[in-house]
């Protein structure tokens, strides 16, 4: 093991990471708003990727076209997920919202194995996203390089939405406390859809990133990305979506380490080692790395 494998292993991390981090900020954004635990969430990641699949392989739309397609249809999911199932229960107790975002997370995946069948799909981008890019001793692909920038440039816009604009401005205010934005004549709706619609839009495009990275795609392919995707929003401050980032990111790194530096006999239980770090970084910062505690709230 020299220092170029472990360079190598490091940007695999960090393109994982970034994958877990789109999907995590969605987690936080929304939990932050409306303290509600969407495990649906996941499966926009398998829309996302099975649209890319039909608009480049099918129809043959090119890529930019492709991506913003795949935002624009995310943000749509997350606008109707929030107007059919949850809207209707809002106020009612939180189990309810878990329960119902179980149902409608279980509904996806059937809906995608009864239209699109259980088989796994081939997944290809064009051969010149496909093209190894070698930096010293460390190579990746071309759409490698576009997902880790794509990631960051993405929650850069995100973060400058949430700072700089007044739809950003009541996301915060609602996220603080949602009875007193509603008096301040905030449009309580309104900012809840376009959370929903953000989160969804970059849960989206990250269905697009996992297909071109992984290379296969199934109905049930959101639901691990999913769950991973909660455990980086957990480890980093669920509500927090520079936590959600950070959590990303070190739960990709983490697992890509674990697997690439010890024994190949390990690598099968890389699943069980994401949940042995998430319950010892909670032992250590309870709240996750940038969460807060929920009197800390106004």
């Amino acid at each position: 093991m020299n220092l170029e494998y472990i360079a190598q292993q490091i940007v695999n991390g960090l393109i994982l990471g970034s994958m877990y981090a789109m999907v995590a900020i969605g987690f936080s954004m929304i939990y932050g708003i409306i303290r509600l635990i969407n495990f649906a969430h996941g499966d926009v990641v398998m829309i996302g990727a099975f649209l890319t699949l039909g608009l480049m392989q099918v129809v043959g739309a090119p890529f930019p076209l492709v991506a913003l397609a795949v935002l624009a249809a995310g943000a749509a999911m997350g606008i109707l997920i929030e107007k059919a199932a949850f809207r209707p229960m809002r106020g009612a107790p939180q189990v309810t919202g878990f329960i119902a975002s179980l149902a409608v997370s279980i509904m996806l995946q059937n809906l995608g194995i009864l239209f699109l069948t259980a088989q796994p799909r081939n997944f290809a981008f064009p051969d010149y996203l496909q093209k190894v890019i070698h930096i010293g001793g460390v190579s990746f692909r071309t759409v490698d390089l576009i997902i880790m920038l794509s990631a960051l440039s993405l929650m850069g816009t995100l973060m400058l939405l949430v700072k700089k604009t007044k739809m950003g401005v009541a996301m915060r205010a609602t996220a603080e406390n949602i009875d007193v934005a509603r008096l301040m004549g905030i449009n309580i709706n309104r900012t809840i859809m376009a959370t929903f619609a953000v989160g969804s839009a970059l849960a989206g495009i990250a269905g697009l990133m996992w297909g071109g990275k992984f290379g296969q795609i199934d109905p049930l392919l959101g639901f691990i990305p999913g769950l991973k995707s909660f455990v980086a929003a957990v480890i980093g401050g669920v509500g927090s979506i520079p936590g959600a980032i950070i959590g990303g990111y070190v739960l990709g790194l983490s697992e890509v380490l674990f697997v690439g530096l010890l024994p190949p006999i390990y690598s099968a239980y890389r699943d069980a080692f994401v949940f042995a770090t998430l319950i010892l970084i909670l032992l250590i910062l309870p709240n996750g790395i940038l969460g807060k505690k929920m009197e800390d709230r106004a």
